[in-house]
């Protein structure tokens, strides 16, 4: 199975790292370093998911590829 796929990237405006998982409706978190924003969104992700089975909610699929990813297939 393939696995979500995690942007991480600076914002100026928090002034540290953001990130998120596209697939997971406003599944993000905040680092000071991309390292800790990393581990903070994989926290995330996994309360997210325990959440949707705890409550019988649909769990999408990873979808989610960035545009350098895809191919004319």
């Amino acid at each position: 199975m393939r696995d979500y796929h995690i942007n991480v990237f600076y914002s100026e405006e928090d002034e540290g790292y953001i990130a998120d998982i596209p697939d997971l409706s406003h599944c993000s978190a905040f680092g000071i370093s991309p390292e800790e924003a990393l581990r903070e969104v994989l926290k995330a992700k996994k309360a997210w998911l325990e959440a949707a089975r705890a409550h019988a909610k649909p769990i999408p699929e990873p979808r989610y590829r960035p545009v350098i990813y895809q191919t004319g297939q």
